[in-house]
């Protein structure tokens, strides 16, 4: 059995995560998917199947995808390790994940902006309160 053939049948484990970066890194650049999809040649349609990993994305389009987002190409599996089995394992994909939402994105955007440290660990504080209380019916 091929180690790198996501067991459920869904996609590859290093697909899914080129998709992601492929994601985050549009949204940090506040770019939409059709203006990405136009920029190299696409529909958005298919951008969005490159970022749900639904279609893999081919070399030289990864390349155009990169030019297109002003990175490089190693930009889109940083974060990608192997597990003990020399599998792929998607590293700090919770974050990656929280920060692919829209408030994600916000809160990254903004908490930096709170200038007064106090303010900052209070708001911390909350969340994490807010975090670890159970959820009412």
């Amino acid at each position: 059995m091929d180690k790198l053939a996501d067991l459920d049948g869904g996609p590859n484990p290093i697909d899914r995560h080129v998709g992601l970066r492929i994601r985050l890194r549009r949204k940090e650049l506040g770019i939409s998917q059709e203006k990405l999809a136009e920029s190299i040649g696409l529909t958005f349609q298919q951008v969005q199947k490159y970022e749900r990993a639904a279609n893999r994305v081919s070399a030289s389009k990864l390349w155009e995808v990169a030019r297109a987002l002003n990175t490089n190409i190693a930009y889109f599996y940083e974060g990608l390790g192997l597990d003990g089995g020399g599998v792929p394992a998607e590293l700090g994909s919770g974050l990656e994940q929280f920060l692919l939402t829209t408030d994600g994105m916000e809160l990254a955007r903004y908490f930096p902006q709170i200038q007064k440290p106090r303010v900052r660990r209070q708001i911390l504080e909350l969340v994490r309160t807010m975090a670890s209380e159970p959820e009412e019916g």
